[in-house]
């Protein structure tokens, strides 16, 4: 079963799972979500802990060991295991594997890994992570999600914002959660509780904005042209090599192709999404993705992605980042989006 963070304190409310597994990149959620595991497994009585982080040359030999011990003192144990990698190796694999299959008793079983490609997910031990226990996806929010937060964040401090005020927090915050929440505890500490206004917000919050490539998808998917140019120019700003960009852009590319492809042979949505491995937070900016885009429009910007790789590896002439603005525009726009070479970005 696979969860998001907001789900997880419904989860342990009904049932404590022998397994969960947080895999993602946004650390403040996988931090937290952790933590809750822990606390109620604490409160339900999982009292003896144990950390493996498994690094360089870790021997699995020691994990399989200890799941066949038995407590010291007959207490129920939690088994906390994080593989910052999320590259068991061989060996490791076969271990988790083998731990899935035969959960060990009086357990809690907690695994954290990182964010994972579409290769692994298809390997045998993270499919028996998903089949054994409860996968809380820690993925960064997306800009519907991360207002939802905010609003969440700010009323538990007795705080709300009006919605002009939550775009302009949004946009200083967006891509950085983590700097999202000490901002949010900071409005705590400087204004009582009841409604902010613009100006003591705009006062309170630093521009904490960190612009990343997955944001930027999201941007493309959702047709926001703006906020799609703001985030390239931003990436660019930051130094994030193109080749990056480019590889995060035409993958969503290459699975709506894959979905328009599933649809056309009668297969529904829901299994066309299990067998692109999309995630349940982003099957809403994809279904509108696919209501606005067509087959010929996918295979149109992903030979523009090609011809984008050419001028990042020097054989063809052009601004990749130009190029990579209007890919993104491409697909924001549709159809009627008509390719027209201008400046852009910075001029040093």
């Amino acid at each position: 079963m696979s969860i998001t963070p907001d789900q997880l304190p419904n989860q342990l409310k009904k049932q404590l799972a022998p397994l969960y597994a947080i895999v993602g990149d946004e650390l403040l959620l996988a931090q937290e979500a952790a933590d809750a595991i822990r606390e109620h497994a604490r409160l339900q009585g999982y009292t003896e802990r144990h950390v493996f982080s498994v690094e360089a040359r870790f021997d699995w030999s020691n994990l399989q060991r200890w799941n066949h011990q038995s407590s010291l003192f007959g207490e129920r144990r939690l088994l906390d295991v994080r593989i910052p990698s999320g590259k068991p190796g061989k060996e490791g694999g076969a271990a988790i594997e083998a731990l899935c299959h035969a959960l060990p008793a009086d357990t809690i079983t907690l695994v954290t890994l990182p964010r994972i490609d579409r290769q692994t997910q298809t390997t045998k031990w993270f499919k028996a992570l998903e089949q054994s226990g409860v996968m809380i996806a820690a993925d960064p929010l997306d800009r519907i999600r991360l207002a939802h937060w905010l609003q969440q964040r700010l009323g538990q401090q007795g705080q709300q914002v009006t919605p002009d005020t939550l775009q302009f927090l949004l946009d200083k915050v967006e891509g950085n959660l983590l700097a999202a929440q000490q901002e949010i505890k900071k409005l705590a500490l400087i204004y009582p509780p009841g409604l902010l206004s613009f100006e003591q917000i705009r006062h309170a919050v630093l521009d904490v904005a960190r612009y990343d490539v997955f944001n930027l998808a999201e941007a493309m998917l959702a047709a926001d042209s703006v906020r799609y140019a703001r985030i390239l120019q931003g990436l660019q700003g930051e130094g994030i090599p193109p080749p990056l960009i480019l590889s995060t852009l035409t993958e969503p590319l290459r699975n709506l192709l894959h979905i328009h492809q599933a649809l056309k042979t009668g297969k529904p949505l829901a299994q066309a999404f299990k067998d692109a491995r999309i995630w349940r937070h982003q099957q809403k900016t994809m279904t509108s993705a696919i209501k606005r885009t067509s087959p010929r429009l996918l295979v149109q910007a992903l030979m523009h992605a090609a011809n984008i790789d050419r001028i990042i590896k020097g054989v063809a002439r052009g601004d990749s980042w130009n190029e990579l603005l209007q890919l993104g525009l491409l697909i924001a726009n549709g159809p009627s989006f008509i390719h027209q070479p201008f400046a852009y970005g910075r001029n040093d």
